[in-house]
């Protein structure tokens, strides 16, 4: 199998773009090939391009390479431009007038430089994230690398005065929607990100974790409870048979048990999980993540609840293999409701569905458990979940 290429961050090609404009600002000299310092160890060598500008400060360009990670950002380019500052009542200005926006990002080891962000970087309007509210989503590992690539630079060539770094990612603002970044409460754009400067193929653990900042979120808001749902299927439920707004949810894919895990270390005491039944069937029987590469025995779990209730009695055998014949949980959903024993199969489902979650809990937080179908609704629920559901339903965001 070839082994996946690795690709370089936002954070690594704004850092790269803030020092070819850095150079052109403190020498007047273009450098098309910039050594851009890796946290994690380690250079990353890119290419920036100078878009001259006929007003403000000229911007050089890093064309992103994400590797063989399926990024969004992949192929943007990454923009960044270094200005003198003056001074106009004691605050720095640029040498144009007056600086409007959001709030500057200042260094303690670099003092005389600053940094904002430009079109196309997201502004964080919520708590709980690694960046202020009401500045721009400049995460603190690539701010720490922008600052580092220009200050040396700065000492290096004996420079005086103060700079502002600007950093635009054009792109960022059409870009945002197919993140996370709506949901996180960043608006307008995208962020600029990295721990590493490098970036890996998508791992599972890139995906947990994003997972868990956004429950982070809700707890830095002060939110003791929250609502789980895989993905669309749970949106649409939410909004339009529970009249609930799908805002309020936060999406765990198929990583069920690290979700309910994440939300009771984050201090959650109610949680609430919605999934429909061709997923949630699996938590049934035990599967923690619901990804059909990790097994899929939905048809058996289901005979299994079959033979558990005593449902079809002297027919339950030929019951049994009719559902495991099944491709679908839909398919079975239709054979059991033709049977008439479909509400006394997913209740069972439901239960064990609930006991797997408590256990996942580990009495940390009270969880309730709902489990639909598109076709037939509403197919199961634990003992508490309809007063929980009637409470978010009145809530607002």
């Amino acid at each position: 199998m070839r082994q996946l290429r690795n690709g370089y961050t936002t954070g690594t090609c704004a850092a790269a773009a803030a020092t070819a404009a850095a150079w052109y600002a403190f020498t007047g000299q273009e450098r098309g090939k910039i050594l851009a310092e890796l946290p994690g160890g380690g250079q990353a060598r890119l290419r920036a391009v100078r878009a001259r500008s006929a007003d403000g400060p000229d911007w050089f360009s890093v064309k992103k390479d994400a590797g063989d990670d399926p990024d969004v950002t992949d192929g943007v380019l990454v923009y960044g431009a270094v200005e003198r500052l003056g001074a106009q009542g004691g605050k720095p200005v640029p040498d144009g007038g007056k600086e409007s926006g959001p709030p500057w990002y200042s260094s303690e080891e670099y003092p005389f430089l600053f940094l904002t962000g430009g079109p196309g970087i997201g502004v964080v309007t919520r708590k709980g994230l690694a960046c202020p509210v009401g500045y721009y989503a400049i995460n603190p590992t690539p701010r720490e690398m922008i600052f580092k690539q220009v200050g040396q630079l700065y000492q290096e060539l004996d420079m005086e005065g103060e700079y502002l770094i600007r950093v635009k990612i054009p792109q960022g603002e059409e870009l945002a929607d197919k993140t996370f970044n709506p949901r996180l409460g960043i608006q307008g754009g995208i962020s600029v990100l990295g721990t590493s400067g490098i970036v890996r193929p998508m791992s599972e653990q890139a995906l947990k974790d994003t997972i868990r900042l956004e429950i982070h979120m809700r707890a830095a808001e002060n939110r003791d409870s929250l609502i789980l749902i895989p993905g669309n299927y749970g949106e649409r439920f939410l909004k339009d048979t529970l009249g609930i707004s799908p805002e309020q949810a936060v999406r765990c894919s198929n990583f069920v048990a690290d979700a309910i895990r994440a939300a009771a270390e984050e201090g959650m005491k109610r949680i609430l999980f919605i999934g429909h039944v061709g997923k949630l069937v699996k938590v049934a029987g035990g599967a923690e993540n619901t990804h059909s590469r990790y097994g899929d025995r939905r048809m058996e779990i289901l005979a299994e609840s079959l033979e558990r209730t005593g449902a079809g009695g002297v027919w339950q055998a030929e019951m049994k293999k009719k559902i495991l014949e099944c491709v679908t949980t839909e398919e079975a959903l239709e054979y059991l409701t033709s049977q008439g024993i479909r509400d006394i199969v997913m209740k069972d489902i439901t239960m064990r569905i609930w006991r797997q979650m408590k256990r996942w809990v580990g009495g940390r937080a009270d969880i309730q458990v709902l489990t639909f179908s598109t076709i037939y609704g509403i197919l199961g629920m634990s003992g508490l979940c309809g007063p929980v559901i009637k409470e978010w339903r009145e809530r607002r965001i």
